[in-house]
């Protein structure tokens, strides 16, 4: 149940973590371009969670890519971290603030798992879910 009375199925839950898992992954092809989209994609759904880093692309580019992604969700920690090409993506648990344990994923499993937290806190607030259509297109 929804806090506006609302019914909320499991599949309701399954199809919006599809939709969201998908959209996400929807640029993996090219790892720049995924990691740029995907950067757009936390920075405008989730303003307040999600930290972008930028590196200029050599000493004298004016040029940026995106370095490092990091998303804060209740107790979860998601980061990645694009490098030289490749991409290192890890999960943390944090109690009061400290982070007790960090995880290294697979991108997919980072996708996954980022995006049953934001189904599973759309479910919970009203805000959430907003930005949870936002990162849809919906």
């Amino acid at each position: 149940m929804n806090r506006d009375g609302t019914e909320v199925s499991v599949e309701s839950d399954d199809l919006q973590f599809e939709l969201l898992a998908s959209s996400l992954r929807a640029d993996t092809g090219d790892m720049k371009a995924f990691v740029e989209a995907l950067a757009v994609k936390l920075e405008g759904a989730l303003p307040q969670r999600a930290r972008v880093e930028r590196k200029g692309d050599g000493l004298f580019s004016r040029t940026k890519h995106v370095y490092r992604i990091a998303v804060e969700l209740g107790e979860n920690r998601y980061e990645m971290i694009h490098s030289a090409g490749q991409i290192q993506a890890t999960v943390g648990k944090a109690v009061r603030g400290i982070v007790l344990k960090t995880e290294h994923v697979s991108v997919d499993d980072w996708i996954d798992e980022l995006s049953r937290e934001l189904t599973l806190e759309a479910n919970r607030s009203e805000q959430s879910r907003l930005a949870l259509q936002r990162l849809l297109g919906v």
